[in-house]
């Protein structure tokens, strides 16, 4: 895809979105990209942040921006795996079962609070997220393309929340974090009527086809092979580090490549240079690294660990 074609065809789209979402979501431009680079990229999206900062909000305002058929569930203990991938029921009248969908057979699924539920409920999100698809008694259920979900957590600690497993974060292509409004947000947040989202507010300004278009046009995204090799250079060094356990995942690198095609998308580029990797390398690298014992009795935080390894990697010269 040419630049000229994603200036008159990706750039407006995507300029819509990020313009209705910013009338809800006040003061965290650099969230709202990044949330659209992750659905872009065909990715899901973590919040990872403490209640009644904005984290639904985001969610609703991209799922009427976007036109897309949007659920929300819940996550508390007594959830089940059935609500969350439907079930079977016999009817009676025709003599067989038949498939009741779950809340994940939509295309922007919010999971709130996810890590307030079993494991086993979390679990049955994982073949939904990993192959767009939820199996019920041995059938398979493809779910709607485009297909994301949002997940918040709250921060570990917060009563009644359990850590979620490796296996599950690495599923996120990304994790963000919302924070305070600083002091001009929060008076523009007081100033508005309820304070929070209102429907009419957010207009629909793009369609399901809308969304595949950009994802297409970000698998055309050119990475040169010196890229790939930085990309890959980075991901070597969180699995070397002194200071990490658990360094990055294939997926995870997968995960970096394809977020930094999709940032390029959204700056007009027809390719990847070295600075959208760094754009979003600490979103996408953080939750899937697991410090070492030694590091975090001294106080280690994972993005200076990752601000470490950035600095250290040596970037190929490619101008923008």
């Amino acid at each position: 895809m040419t630049e000229q074609t994603i200036e008159t065809k990706i750039m407006p789209i995507a300029k819509g979105i990020i313009d209705e979402v910013k009338k809800a979501v006040i003061g965290k431009d650099d969230i709202i990209i990044k949330s659209l680079l992750a659905i872009i990229a065909r990715g899901h999206i973590l919040l990872d942040d403490i209640p009644g900062v904005g984290k639904t909000t985001l969610a609703v305002a991209f799922s009427k921006a976007m036109s897309l058929d949007y659920k929300r569930m819940q996550f508390t203990p007594d959830v089940l795996p059935a609500d969350v991938t439907g079930f079977t029921v016999y009817n009676k009248q025709t003599g067989s079962f038949e498939y009741k969908p779950g809340a994940a057979l939509c295309s922007l699924f919010l999971a709130d609070e996810i890590n307030r539920t079993s494991s086993k409920t979390q679990s049955a999100l994982l073949e939904a997220m990993e192959e767009g698809s939820v199996t019920v008694d041995g059938v398979t259920h493809t779910l709607p393309k485009p297909f994301t979900v949002i997940a918040t957590q709250n921060p570990i600690g917060s009563v009644g929340t359990q850590m979620l497993p490796e296996s599950q974060l690495d599923r996120f292509v990304v994790r963000l974090t919302m924070g305070y409004p600083d002091l001009e947000s929060e008076i523009a947040i007081l100033k508005s009527k309820e304070g929070g989202i209102r429907g009419a507010e957010i207009a629909s300004v793009a369609k399901a086809d809308d969304i595949l278009l950009m994802q297409n046009a970000a698998d055309e995204i050119f990475v040169d092979d010196r890229v790939y090799k930085y990309i890959a250079s980075i991901a070597a060094a969180t699995r070397t580090h002194p200071q990490i356990k658990l360094g990055l995942s294939p997926r995870g690198t997968v995960a970096l490549a394809s977020m930094s095609k999709a940032a390029a998308l959204l700056k007009g580029r027809s390719y990847v240079i070295p600075e959208d990797v760094k754009f979003i390398l600490s979103d996408v690298v953080m939750h899937r690294i697991l410090l070492s014992a030694k590091a975090k009795a001294a106080g280690v935080d994972a993005s200076d660990v990752i601000r470490d390894i950035s600095a250290r990697t040596p970037s190929p010269k490619i101008l923008p």
